[in-house]
Order: C-alpha cells, then sequence, then structure tokens
C-alpha cells in the first residue's frame, strides 16, 4: 500500500486549512466555557457573602444569648493574696474572702543516704491515696491501690524515684541532696486530704516492718507505721465568703459562688467586687457592627456596576443579591425592641452612613452600655406576637438563619448555579463531539481533494512534457 500524507500530494495545507474550519466550529465552545467562568466566580461570590452573613449570623446569636448581658468582671483587692474571675452569669456585689488556711500536698521523706546511687533495696511498693490519718482510713472516690515493682538491680534512691514516677501513682518522687547526703522525698501530686497517701512494703529481705531494705520507704498512718517522716501532712483549704464557711482540696473555688471562681494565694481577708463588664459586652456589639459592615461592603461590591470602568461586580443584575443587600439595610432601620429608653439602633449611638455601613457615635454607645437590662431589650427582646417589638439581634438572627438554611436563599440560588454549571459541561461534551466527528469528515475530504489534485498535477505535467516533444519534432 503506496504510504500518503495530506498536502504530499498536491501542495496543499490541508492540516492548517482543517484546522481553521475546526476554529470556526469550536466557538460555541468558547462561548460555553466563558458562561461557565462567570457562573462558577458567582458561585464563588454566594459562598463568600455565606461566609460573611455566617459571621454576622454569629456575632447576632451572641447578642440574643443571656449570659453575654450578664457579662461580669471580678476585682480583688489583693491579688497576691487572691484572684478572682468571673466566669459567667455572677451577681453583682462584693463578696468577703477571709482564707485561713491553704490546701496543701503530704509530703514524705526518707532518711539519709550517703548518694542517690545508694542501694535501698527490692520489693515491692503498694501506693494508695486517700485519708489513712481519719479512722476509719477512707480511701479515694474512683481510685486505687498501685504496686511498684522494684528489682533488685534497680533499687536504687534514683531508680526507685523513677519507678514511682513512670507508675501514675498520683505520687511525684525526686531526691533532695543536702550536707547530710540523699533522700528520696515523696508529694502527692494534688492538693487536699483526699490526696494524702500511704506506702505498704512487701521487701524481699522478709521483714516488712523495720527500717532497713525496701521497708525504709513504709508509711502507714492507719496501722501506725512511720518509717518515713511526714514533713506535711495533707489538708484542705479552709475559708469563709460572706461569713459562710467552706473547704476545698483545692486552692481554686470555681462552683461555690456562681459564676465566679477564686485562686486563694495567701492566708487573710481580701475583698472581691463584682460589676457588669461593660468592656466585654461593648466587644460584642463591636463583633456585630464589624460583621454587618463587612456583609454591606461584599454584597455592594458583588453586586454594583461601575460605569467609569464599565466593570460589573460579579452578582451585578442578581436579584438574590440585590435582595438580601436591601433586606439587610431595611432590619436595621426603624423602631425595636421593647425599652423604656431606646427604641431605635440610633439612640445607643449605631447610624448608617451614605454608604449603608454602621457609624459609631461612642458617647452614646458608652452611655448606653451602662443601662445593660435596657440595651438587651434593643437587642434581644422576643416577642413573637408583635414583630416591631422584637429586639434588633433577633431580628438579624432570625432572617440570617433563613437565608443561611440548607433550603435558603444562598442555598437555593448556588445549587441553581451549580445545576447551571453541569449542563454547561454537558452541551461542551456533546460540541467536543461534534467538532472531534467534524474533524475526521474535514480530513477525510480534503485528503481525497489533495490526492486528486496530486493526480490532476501529475497529469498536466504529461501533457506539457508531450506537447513539448509534438512542438520539437514538428520545428525539425
Amino acid at each position: 500500500m503506496p504510504i500518503s500524507s495530506a498536502g504530499i500530494g498536491s501542495g496543499l495545507d490541508v492540516a492548517n486549512i482543517v484546522s481553521q474550519l475546526l476554529s470556526i466550529e469550536r466557538a460555541p465552545i468558547r462561548q460555553l466555557q466563558t458562561e461557565a467562568g462567570k457562573l462558577q466566580t458567582q458561585i464563588s461570590a454566594f459562598g463568600r457573602v455565606q461566609s460573611a452573613l455566617s459571621t454576622l449570623r454569629d456575632a447576632s446569636a451572641k447578642l440574643t444569648q443571656a449570659d453575654t448581658w450578664r457579662a461580669a468582671k471580678a476585682t480583688s483587692s489583693d491579688t497576691t493574696a487572691l484572684g478572682a474571675t468571673a466566669t459567667g452569669a455572677a451577681q453583682a456585689g462584693s463578696y468577703n474572702i477571709n482564707v485561713t488556711r491553704l490546701a496543701v500536698s503530704q509530703t514524705l521523706a526518707t532518711g539519709s543516704y550517703a548518694s542517690a546511687s545508694d542501694s535501698v533495696g527490692s520489693g515491692i511498693l503498694r501506693i494508695e491515696l486517700g485519708d489513712f490519718d481519719s479512722q476509719p482510713p477512707v480511701p479515694k472516690a474512683g481510685s486505687s491501690m498501685v504496686e511498684v515493682v522494684i528489682e533488685p538491680g534497680a533499687s536504687s534512691l534514683s531508680a526507685i524515684r523513677d519507678k514511682i514516677n513512670e507508675a501514675g501513682a498520683g505520687v511525684v518522687a525526686s531526691v533532695v541532696n543536702d550536707v547530710s547526703g540523699s533522700r528520696l522525698v515523696l508529694r502527692s501530686s494534688q492538693t487536699g486530704v483526699e490526696n494524702g497517701f500511704r506506702m505498704q512494703v512487701l521487701d524481699d529481705d522478709g521483714s516488712d516492718a523495720n527500717a532497713t531494705g525496701l521497708s525504709a520507704l513504709s508509711f502507714d498512718p492507719s496501722s501506725g507505721i512511720a518509717t518515713m517522716s511526714r514533713p506535711q501532712q495533707a489538708q484542705n483549704a479552709l475559708a469563709s465568703i460572706n461569713g459562710v464557711a467552706v473547704e476545698s482540696s483545692t486552692n481554686t473555688l470555681d462552683k461555690t459562688v456562681e459564676g465566679l471562681s477564686f485562686q486563694l494565694r495567701k492566708v487573710g481577708t481580701t475583698e472581691v467586687q463584682v460589676e457588669p463588664d461593660t468592656d466585654a459586652l461593648k466587644k460584642s456589639v463591636d463583633e456585630f457592627i464589624k460583621a454587618y459592615n463587612e456583609s454591606i461592603k461584599l454584597l455592594r461590591e458583588q453586586t454594583r456596576y461601575d460605569p467609569a470602568t464599565k466593570q460589573a461586580g460579579p452578582l451585578q443584575g442578581d436579584r438574590s443579591g440585590a435582595a438580601m443587600l436591601t433586606q439587610l439595610r431595611g432590619m436595621f432601620t426603624g423602631n425595636g425592641g421593647n425599652s423604656a429608653v431606646f427604641s431605635r439602633l440610633a439612640d445607643v449611638g449605631l447610624e448608617l452612613d451614605t454608604e449603608g455601613l454602621i457609624k459609631v457615635n461612642d458617647t452614646k454607645l458608652t452611655a448606653a452600655l451602662t443601662q445593660g437590662p435596657e440595651l438587651q431589650k434593643l437587642f434581644a427582646n422576643v416577642d413573637t406576637t408583635t414583630p416591631a417589638n422584637q429586639g434588633f439581634a433577633k431580628r438579624f438572627d432570625s432572617w440570617l438563619k433563613l437565608s443561611l438554611d440548607s433550603d435558603g436563599t444562598l442555598d437555593s440560588r448556588t445549587q441553581s448555579l451549580q445545576a447551571r454549571v453541569k449542563n454547561n459541561e454537558a452541551a461542551q461534551e456533546r460540541l467536543e463531539d461534534r467538532v472531534a466527528r467534524a474533524e475526521q469528515r474535514l480530513m477525510r475530504q480534503y485528503t481525497a481533494l489533495d490526492t486528486r489534485m496530486g493526480q490532476l498535477s501529475g497529469l498536466a505535467s504529461y501533457v506539457n512534457q508531450q506537447m513539448s516533444l509534438l512542438n520539437n519534432n514538428n520545428g525539425n
């Protein structure tokens, strides 16, 4: 079979001709690609709007929550003696805290050894947490005895220290060196009577009660065994709050007064003042303002048309985007809440400028923050029967939930655009198939034309040659 290639027979540029014809065939595909790019840009724009409105929804919801309006701050008259933190719905007022005793951990110490490498003895240590000075002994609820095996080849002070620390028995071991030598010191990892501990020993030397071998670490007040000394007995903190006695296993009182946490640091009397935290409340209002302004700016940017640059935003002409911008601005105006003092957001220093953004009158807002209950009504009042009495934050929260829900405006619009993208992709695939078939058809047609033109060109050359010979013969 002879080898052929398009353009060889006649010199016709078949590949270029077919390429130009296919370029015309692909024009609808290019239009679809341009449309697909616009659709993806719109989906991305709605994604940005959704993110901004989600932030606004969170900020609005925060202003509807009771804990936001009950925010308080606690001030201690002496932070070196007592720390105070408001953790939630703390009642305003003064608290007199008198600390008579701090909670401490139990500490035990062995006698002196020449060095930390000296062998103590082998056997088994049984460590158990609880109050073993009481009769009967009271083991710590929820804990269990831990056995620590001391092997003969690893029975030095430092090796025993490491074994105890690895056991996780609620006891911390360390080696203390001084002029008299080295001692093993054991301390409860937590304070309080319930975290005291006893050390029972099963000594490999056969005697568990003497002070030799591993028995030197014995300590059990319930049995009258005290081979180790006890420099510090475990004890609970004792205090009174406004004259009411309290006891705690730790030096932190978290649940004694609702919404307050006290950190006991010294014995003595301290005054704690609790008052509304206007700074925290202002931060919540500022977060709402910022989220609102960011949402407005983004929606305006996405829906605007700039006649000077002839540039349109991705959502310019989209009714959903324009409607959200109008509705969002509309909710800010008018009256709301059920306060006898504040009826409009402008009353507390929040006003819209010509761009539709909130500008703040700090003097008005600072004054309004001192009237927390009235300000709360303006933002968080709930009235399902009279919409005009609904707080502004409540209005925003309700509207934003509808807009952001799985079947809300943004989700529906995004799903519609994604469906159009899929249809666009399917249309492109169909047109690509058509172009591929057209390419095959054109290549066959122009290859055949090229071959025929080559044949005609060969015939013309032969005729010219014969005519030349005939002329030459006639001349002779």
